[in-house]
C-alpha cells in the first residue's frame, strides 16, 4: 500500500501541490503536518508510521518534507527499513524498494558518516591545539577562590539558608554543593 506524507512549515503555506502529487502517485492514504520539520513530534508522520505495515511504501513529495538533515533522513530510512517499509520520494525519484534506490541511500549514509568523522577529527584537532596553547575548555568558574571559600564558610556556619547563600553569592544550589564537596575532599585527604 502507498501511504503519502505531506508537510508544510507554516499555516500560511499550502499542501495542495503535495496532496495532488501524492494522489497522482497512487497513495491510498495521506497524512499531513503543518509545522516545522525541526519539531521532533510530528503527529501526521507518527500516524503514517503507525498505519504502515510490512511491505508498504511511505511516499513523500520531496525528501526535505520528511526530514531537515541528512542524518535525520538516514535515521528515518533505517527505522522504516526495520519495519519493512520502503520510502519513495517523487521529486528526487528515489525508491528504496528498488536495489538502485537502496544503493543511493547507502551512499548517502556513507557520506553522512564520513562527514561526521571529519567533524569529529577537526574538533579533536582544534581541542588538542588549544590545550597545547594552555587553553582549557568548559564553562568559566562562577566564583574565584576567595568567594568560593566564603560560600563554603557561610555554609559551614549554618547561620544562613542554602537559598540565602546562593542568592548572596549569585550561584545555584548545585554549584554551592559542588564547592562544599570539593572543600570536604581537600580537608579529608591525608
Amino acid at each position: 500500500m502507498l501511504i503519502g506524507y505531506a508537510r508544510v512549515s507554516t499555516d500560511d503555506q499550502n499542501l495542495d501541490l503535495q496532496r495532488d502529487a501524492l494522489t497522482q502517485a497512487g497513495c491510498e492514504r495521506i497524512t499531513e503536518d503543518r509545522l516545522s520539520g525541526a519539531k521532533a513530534e510530528r503527529p501526521g508522520l507518527t500516524l503514517a508510521l503507525e498505519y504502515a505495515r510490512n511491505g508498504d511504501v511511505l511516499v513523500v513529495w520531496r525528501l526535505d518534507r520528511l526530514s531537515r538533515s541528512l542524518k535525520d533522513l538516514i535515521e528515518m530510512v533505517t527505522l522504516l527499513e526495520s519495519k519493512g517499509i520502503s520510502l519513495k520520494s517523487l521529486h528526487e525519484a528515489i525508491d528504496t524498494s528498488s536495489s538502485s534506490g537502496k544503493l543511493i541511500f547507502h551512499i548517502f549514509g556513507a557520506l553522512a558518516e564520513f562527514e561526521r568523522n571529519l567533524i569529529r577529527e577537526r574538533t579533536q584537532a582544534g581541542l588538542t591545539a588549544a590545550r597545547a596553547r594552555g587553553r582549557r575548555g568548559g564553562r568559566p568558574r562562577a566564583l574565584d577562590l576567595d568567594k568560593r571559600a566564603l560560600a563554603v564558610k557561610l555554609y559551614d556556619e549554618k547561620e544562613h539558608t542554602i537559598s540565602q547563600i546562593c542568592q548572596m553569592m549569585g550561584i545555584s544550589k548545585p554549584t554551592l554543593y559542588k564547592y562544599v564537596g570539593a572543600k570536604r575532599e581537600i580537608t579529608s585527604q591525608p
